[in-house]
């Protein structure tokens, strides 16, 4: 499989945009993340994306693709499995609550909120992704990482997430392909 970091390389040059020491790579057929310090391969993840096809549009649900950054990072300190809502955390873990919450693919454990850098593509108007609330996040379905899960945002396990949270900045880049 042909490496992402060639098409993040013309789409930041293109752009004008200097190059992250910090970089993450999503590949959505392959349900995977790859994250890359000073262009070297640290730790790549099983993740899953959207249940819908892949897009960029206000309240398609799908997974949006191109060049991102980290907006904001949040959860700092939060046990493995915290659950949040409006990116508060709720003071409980996905396991107490009830069945049917559980059943809802939740927000848990770390939250990492993109912001597209691509005008008209992931940034402004109607293709916003910050303003779409896509998150880098943990699930209460980590069985079922691989899977196409999300309402568009890329889901991994708790563990993962909290350890990927430690070694990202807001800026750092994330460039999500098909």
């Amino acid at each position: 499989m042909e490496s992402l970091w060639e098409p993040y390389n013309q789409t930041r040059t293109g752009l004008g945009i200097k190059p992250a020491d910090r970089v993450l790579l999503v590949r959505i057929s392959s349900s995977t993340l790859q994250f890359y310090r000073a262009g070297n391969l640290v730790k790549s993840w099983g993740i899953s994306t959207s249940k819908r096809p892949p897009s960029n549009v206000k309240d398609s649900l799908g997974t949006p693709r191109g060049l991102h950054e980290i907006a904001e990072r949040i959860g700092a300190g939060q046990p493995p499995g915290m659950v949040f809502k409006s990116r508060v955390p709720t003071g409980r873990h996905y396991g107490e609550l009830p069945d049917a919450a559980v059943n809802d693919n939740l927000i848990t454990s770390r939250i990492l909120w993109l912001r597209g850098l691509e005008a008209g593509v992931n940034r402004g108007g109607n293709v916003d992704t910050y303003e779409r609330y896509v998150y880098i996040h943990g699930t209460n379905h980590e069985s079922r990482l691989g899977e196409p899960l999300s309402s568009g945002c890329v889901l991994m396990g708790n563990l993962d997430i909290v350890e990927l949270y430690e070694d990202v900045r807001t800026g750092d880049h994330v460039f999500i392909a098909d």
